[in-house]
């Protein structure tokens, strides 16, 4: 029962959180945009990344929202979330006075804050996605052995 509530329970969070960020960064588009462009690592993809992320934020959400394609979205949350992880922390080894490009209430918290926050939801993406695969395989085997039984 847990190895099934735990995977449902992170996706729902983290379809909150994609659609909740994707829509903030597309409804301050501008902003976000020139946020992004302030990035010393960004700036030369800014025009791209400003549309790639709210899609790929998008694109993520479908993925968790629909159970066959759960694990994939629970894969892809962690590569996403580890690549923010990532971007946050070599954004703080350069200045600390950059604008955050993340959209909605997250905006104001700090760097620190957004470490924090991102590690969170990365090692709850990690545990979605084992515990997810952990129940897919039990489900195929005992598919499996219920098909064999019923020959």
């Amino acid at each position: 029962m847990l190895k099934r509530t735990i995977p449902s329970i992170v996706a729902l969070l983290l379809v909150v959180l994609f659609l909740y960020t994707g829509i903030s960064k597309l409804m301050e588009y501008t902003i976000f945009r020139e946020q992004i462009g302030a990035s010393p690592i960004l700036h030369p993809i800014a025009p791209f990344i400003a549309w790639a992320i709210p899609l790929a934020e998008f694109a993520v959400a479908v993925l968790l929202f629909i159970p066959a394609w759960r694990l994939w979205g629970l894969y892809a949350s962690f590569i996403l979330m580890l690549a923010f992880t990532g971007y946050v922390i070599t954004i703080v080894s350069f200045s600390k006075e950059l604008p955050c490009s993340c959209g909605g209430v997250l905006q104001e918290m700090s760097w620190g804050q957004h470490i924090v926050f991102n590690s969170i939801m990365t090692v709850l993406a990690l545990t979605g996605a084992i515990l997810e695969k952990k129940r897919s395989k039990e489900q195929d085997l005992n598919n499996t052995t219920h098909n064999i039984a019923s020959m």
